[in-house]
């Protein structure tokens, strides 16, 4: 792939945030837990290390991926996506919609750019090739 199309980047830079941002919470569960501020340790600790590994694997999908237009990249963007719909709307029926509002629009943008047909065709070519 020579040229990646702006879709693959909007894709990989939504992934790329959302791995930031999971990883971050992640680590800010485990700083807190270490602190002895958690109420129930065992959950806060398996908290963090899944935060934590959960946003390393999207960084890893977003840059080892996305970026390098590997076809893998696709499905657990897609995934990715679709997992954090749910949550935006839960926090949008839990009277948050400052935090659920912003998180249905960055799904929403990453699931129309990684779908986008030219970021399909940087990742899977024009369908010609057979394997």
């Amino acid at each position: 792939m020579s040229k990646r199309p702006l879709s693959l980047l909007v894709a990989a830079v939504v992934v790329a945030l959302e791995g930031l941002v999971t990883f971050g919470l992640g680590g800010f569960v485990a700083v807190e837990t270490a602190r002895g501020l958690a109420a129930d340790v065992t959950s806060a600790v398996a908290e963090a290390a899944f935060g934590m590994l959960i946003g390393a694997g999207l960084l890893w999908v977003a840059w080892g991926g996305l970026l390098r237009g590997e076809r893998w990249g696709r499905t657990p963007t897609v995934l990715a996506q679709v997992f954090v719909l749910p949550v935006a709307i839960t926090l949008i029926d839990s009277g948050r919609p400052d935090l659920g509002v912003p998180l249905v629009a960055v799904a929403v943008i990453g699931l129309a750019a990684v779908l986008a047909p030219p970021t399909t065709k940087a990742l899977y070519g024009d369908g010609q090739e057979t394997r």
